[in-house]
């Protein structure tokens, strides 16, 4: 068996990857769009599932914050749901409103520093040392009652 270098996710959107792409990297540093392939105008010869998909992105590559991620326009057959989310390990407070206030946009998803943003993709904003903040009963409930994470707030739980 071959070892596996590296596990890239690969996300699946209607028809918006490139401006997915574009956000996610305004939003993290160390962040680039890296290579685009984009559906030809003959797809016909694929079937009628890529009917108006000509220019829109088949396979693109792009790195937020050092990590590789793949996505595509494959239109409205899948969805993202909150099954699969990505965890950023904020340093603090403000790194954490920082990514809160950029990724944040579907309100009644906020719960315990989970939160969706305007692609439908869920994320993680929580401390790099959250197992530290909720060692007591008193932090988890506070944690639990908690949208955005607020650090002073765990603390003092403690």
């Amino acid at each position: 068996m071959a070892v596996v270098d590296t596990i890239t996710p690969f996300l699946w959107f209607a028809d918006c990857a490139e401006e997915a792409m574009e956000y996610y990297v305004s939003v993290f540093p160390d962040s680039s769009i890296d290579e685009i392939m984009r559906y030809s105008a003959d797809l016909e010869v694929m079937g009628e599932q890529f009917q108006g998909m000509a220019g829109k992105v088949n396979a693109a590559w792009f790195t937020l914050a050092g990590r590789r991620f793949g996505c595509l326009d494959g239109g409205p057959y899948f969805t993202i749901t909150e099954a699969v989310s990505f965890a950023i390990a904020c340093a603090d407070q403000a790194e954490i409103d920082h990514y809160w206030e950029k990724l944040s946009h579907v309100p009644e998803s906020e719960q315990c520093g989970w939160c969706k943003d305007r692609f439908g993709v869920s994320w993680q904003v929580v401390p790099a040392r959250m197992s530290e903040l909720v060692r007591t009963p008193a932090q988890m409930q506070a944690m639990l009652g908690m949208e955005k994470i607020v650090i002073a707030d765990l603390e003092a739980a403690g």
